[in-house]
């Protein structure tokens, strides 16, 4: 059961990756619902977290990605792959599956740490756009003998919000680094301008 739950994510995962980068989501925010529920308003909160996402991560040099605001923190790729972690919990809470923690056997480069975390918030954020309550999406961590099953508040103030804190940290880091994000987002309207 392990094995093929491990499988049937990783080609998951594998196939969102597939998509080429121009493809990625998040470049805006998407149009928001007609309705507010429970669903909406968290997929409306993983909306506003891929978008800062994408754009705190957008365009990073190998520079960049070696980075730290001081000796003792992580680097922007470290900061980057943390992240990705948190989209992995948030996923596996919208798709109803135990989450089982990735040990990498390599390291993920930018564009596939780019790429599956955006994946991941639009999976979970298309999934909760059509909930009407959150009660049934807990946080499921797999265990040896015993799962432990965590409310999806959790989720919110959690990897959701914790997300948010780390992009906020990548933009920063980026921005001491030389290398700051686009001047022409609005993070209040989730849009670009040309």
């Amino acid at each position: 059961m392990k094995i093929l739950l491990f499988l049937t994510l990783f080609f998951f995962s594998m196939s969102t990756f597939a998509q080429s980068t121009t493809e990625l989501p998040f470049h805006e925010v998407p149009k928001h619902a007609e309705t507010y529920t429970a669903g909406t308003v968290v997929s409306r909160m993983i909306d506003g977290l891929g978008f800062r996402f994408y754009w705190a991560t957008e365009g990073l040099t190998p520079t960049d990605l070696d980075f730290k605001l001081k000796a003792d923190g992580r680097p922007i790729l470290d900061l980057m792959t943390h992240v990705y972690s948190m989209s992995c919990i948030i996923r596996d809470a919208a798709l109803k599956v135990p989450h089982i923690r990735e040990t990498f056997k390599k390291s993920l480069s930018y564009t596939e740490l780019r790429t599956l975390t955006l994946n991941n918030y639009k999976t979970a954020s298309d999934i909760f756009k059509e909930a009407d309550d959150l009660e049934s999406f807990n946080i499921v961590f797999k265990g040896v003998e015993k799962n432990r099953i965590v409310p999806f508040w959790n989720a919110i103030n959690g990897p959701i919000e914790d997300s948010v804190w780390h992009c906020g940290q990548i933009a920063a880091s980026r921005r001491a680094s030389g290398n700051p994000i686009n001047p022409n987002i609005n993070h209040f309207t989730g849009t670009v301008k040309d």
